[in-house]
């Protein structure tokens, strides 16, 4: 593999992840959550995750399959990895108490009321570090299969990482007064993602293979399926009004899908 396509691999993944930096910013200057915004943003971010899953990322991966396994072992091994995928996510999920979970979302507002503030603040930066890390290693895989795909995954994943600073900056901040403090706190809290696809290049590259980018496909939509339905929806719904949400849902289908049929 050409060492440009990995550099770039780097570079996007480790853009996605430092955008919780941006929802740190966000929060210094917004007084009340724009809520409206948010739940179309989020909506957006799960609309392109789930049409890049299903009509580009699945049938890559079941046509490397089929090619070397036949239809039918191929397609079992696509079952596999996509709900192992899912399964990984999930099983970090289950490990972080929902308490201190940053992806139980909350407005800026009601952060600022919390008592244990700087406490708020650090476990929600370490619970976001693990699990922005399979995020980290999904982003830089889907970067080294196809550009169209690589960029509107990217942005979909920064988006999702901006209520994620939030949920770091805030408490930080209201906690010791410094917005320096709240900043790299948050920011630093993103680079689980680069170094997972760090982890990802030193384990997985010397064993890359057609058959193992099927299973990383197959893997990476799971988790994408899942952060989709589990986090950025739920989310959608709980900032904002029901059809905003699916608005940002279907819109970024639609952009997932002309950004796709032109690059065809």
């Amino acid at each position: 593999m050409e060492h440009q396509t990995i550099l770039l691999a780097f570079l996007l993944t480790l853009f996605a992840g430092l955008s919780t930096g941006i929802g740190s910013l966000i929060a210094f200057m917004a007084k009340r959550t724009n809520t409206n915004f948010l739940s179309l943003a989020l909506g957006l971010s799960a609309g392109v995750m789930i049409y890049v899953s299903f009509m580009e990322m699945m049938p890559l991966s079941v046509e490397s399959f089929t090619a070397h396994y036949g239809e039918k072992v191929g397609m079992l091994y696509l079952i596999f990895g996509f709900f192992g995928g899912i399964a990984l996510i999930a099983l970090i999920d289950f490990l972080v108490p929902e308490s201190s979970n940053p992806h139980e979302m909350h407005r800026v507002e009601e952060m600022r009321g919390n008592s244990r503030l700087k406490q708020t603040g650090i476990i929600a930066a370490i619970t976001i570090a693990i699990h922005n890390f399979p995020e980290g290693i999904a982003t830089f895989m889907s970067a080294l299969t196809t550009l169209e795909v690589a960029i509107p995954i990217t942005a979909a994943i920064a988006i999702h990482n901006i209520p994620e600073g939030i949920a770091v900056a805030v408490p930080i901040y209201h906690a010791t007064g410094s917005k320096k403090k709240a900043f790299w706190l948050s920011f630093a809290s993103g680079l689980a993602e680069p170094v997972g696809a760090l982890i990802a290049y030193l384990f997985l590259m010397p064993f890359w293979s057609p058959v193992l980018n099927a299973f990383v496909l197959a893997a990476v939509s799971g988790v994408m399926i899942y952060i989709s339905l589990d986090e950025l929806l739920p989310s959608a719904e709980k900032y904002g009004k029901h059809h905003l949400s699916i608005i940002g849902l279907v819109a970024g289908m639609g952009i997932m899908a002309v950004s796709l049929f032109l690059f065809i």
